[in-house]
């Protein structure tokens, strides 16, 4: 049941991961779902720029040569850790939302259908077996240096994949009766 696979959804980091490569037929199964995400007005603003390869390490020398650059205080393990991060994971998708150049909409519900086809993709990833996390760094406003961003368009975060071995957590909940009011 799809309650079933919600309720399995977790995030899995990508220090979990193991070095089995994801195909790139799964990797575009992952993405369909992320495209059938609901879209106001039909602006379908979610984009994806799909990490894999030597790529991932040119984009954690990014990260990491970024943040060294702009940090006055940097820290060395944050530094390692966006510098491996990306090579860790089998793939990365940049999450990246292009703004309705009519602007017919609030920017928000650009954000919250980009977050919905985000939703969908994690959920596949949950039914294959496949650990994902999404990141959304401070450094993010900066990778239009990174990635070739349309006018409009702007990066989100980032979508870390990769398969796993241990079993995940379970999840808890506060208990929803604290979140309703009967109106």
């Amino acid at each position: 049941m799809i309650e079933d696979l919600i309720r399995r959804r977790r995030s899995i980091f990508p220090d979990q991961y193991n070095d089995q490569p994801i195909d790139r037929a799964t990797l575009f199964r992952v993405l369909e779902a992320a495209n059938w995400a609901p879209t106001h007005k039909r602006t379908e603003p979610w984009r994806f720029k799909v990490v894999t390869g030597e790529k991932r390490e040119a984009l954690g020398a990014f990260l990491r040569d970024k943040y060294l650059d702009l940090d006055p205080s940097p820290k060395e393990f944050k530094a390692k850790k966006l510098y491996h991060n990306p090579q860790r994971a089998a793939a990365i998708i940049a999450i990246c939302m292009q703004r309705d150049p009519e602007e017919r909409l609030p920017e928000w519900e650009e954000v919250a259908a980009t977050a919905m086809a985000v939703q969908n993709m994690w959920l596949v990833c949950t039914e294959l077996g496949i650990g994902s996390y999404w990141s959304s760094p401070g450094l993010i406003r900066h990778m239009g240096e990174f990635f070739d961003l349309a006018e409009g368009e702007r990066c989100l975060g980032f979508f870390y994949m990769g398969y796993y071995d241990e079993a995940p957590p379970e999840g808890t909940r506060s208990p929803l009766d604290e979140k309703i009011s009967w109106e």
